[in-house]
């Protein structure tokens, strides 16, 4: 009886205050993402891969950015639901839709904000500011957990199929993109490569000291809804992410001096040692699939014979 009575006392969470919360985070994560990208696309210091492949294939096809990437995201969305629908929520079709006419949107009241040439302080502001702003973004969407956007499924679907890390996979697939993207023509720069490489320690720390609290505050929040309850969540938030903004943005500043430090003739040997590294990926990558492929043909050929023989 006592088990009975304790089980009933547990506060019930209301599902439709929670879903809905989570999804205008969300909406607000999609959001931010989309302004970092904009700052890393008006710094002219280069997109995430995804983007800098969807933003050359655009100007290719002569198509705007927002309906080149909705198309390329229907694509993948299509495979999402042979492969795995269980990635596809209703934060997967407002990212498809909303990322790339955000990105214009945001440009163009970027452009209209801050005309001018792009000068060695601005590409430094722009590239913290972006990348800050694209990694908490992303935190946010993501941790709300309401599915996935089709790019970012591709990885954890292909891991679980082939069986190799996630880390691995999700390295291989942002290399290729990017070498994609640079057949293509798109934005490919110093940018690209610290999202291609780095995004995923940030995104780390944004869930930890952001994201997860405010996945926290809804949950609270959606088992005793009230005026007071929302004021005092908010102003906890606030003081968290206030926090951990100033802790990330000393962390990218550092990183950022480091980078402005180095000559040109520094930079152009870092960017072709970084080419190298890629290709050698690459490569590896190649070999790897090739392996893969006479291993699975050989265990099929033994699975054959010894189908024969009984």
């Amino acid at each position: 009886m006592t088990n009975i009575e304790s089980t009933n006392t547990q506060p019930h969470q209301n599902k439709i205050i929670s879903v809905t919360m989570k999804t205008l985070m969300s909406f607000f994560g999609i959001a931010i993402l989309s302004l970092g990208t904009t700052f890393l696309r008006e710094g002219q210091v280069g997109l995430d891969p995804f983007t800098a492949l969807n933003t050359g294939m655009a100007a290719k096809f002569g198509l705007s950015l927002g309906t080149y990437q909705l198309a390329a995201n229907l694509v993948i969305f299509v495979f999402i639901i042979i492969l795995d629908r269980k990635k596809i929520g209703i934060g997967t079709v407002l990212n498809m839709v909303l990322v790339g006419y955000e990105i214009q949107w945001f440009s163009s009241i970027y452009k209209t904000l801050l005309p001018g040439s792009v000068n060695l302080f601005s590409i430094i502001a722009d590239a913290i500011v972006g990348l800050l702003l694209f990694t908490l973004g992303a935190s946010l969407y993501m941790t709300a957990d309401l599915g996935v956007a089709p790019y970012d499924a591709i990885a954890p679907i292909a891991s679980d199929r082939l069986h190799i890390q996630y880390r691995i996979v999700r390295i291989i697939q942002d290399v290729l993109f990017m070498l994609a993207a640079v057949l293509a023509g798109g934005p490919v720069g110093i940018a690209t490569i610290i999202v291609a490489f780095f995004t995923g320690p940030l995104i780390t720390y944004w869930n930890t000291h952001v994201s997860q609290h405010a996945v926290t505050s809804i949950n609270r929040f959606s088992t005793q809804p009230n005026i007071k309850g929302v004021g005092t969540e908010i102003v906890e938030l606030g003081r968290v992410s206030y926090s951990a903004v100033s802790h990330a943005y000393k962390m990218t500043v550092h990183t950022q001096q480091r980078l402005s430090g180095y000559s040109n003739a520094e930079l152009t040997g870092r960017l072709n040692a970084t080419k190298t590294n890629l290709d050698n990926a690459k490569q590896i990558y190649d070999n790897m699939s090739a392996q893969y492929e006479m291993l699975k043909n050989e265990a099929q050929r033994r699975h054959d014979e010894n189908e024969e023989k009984k």
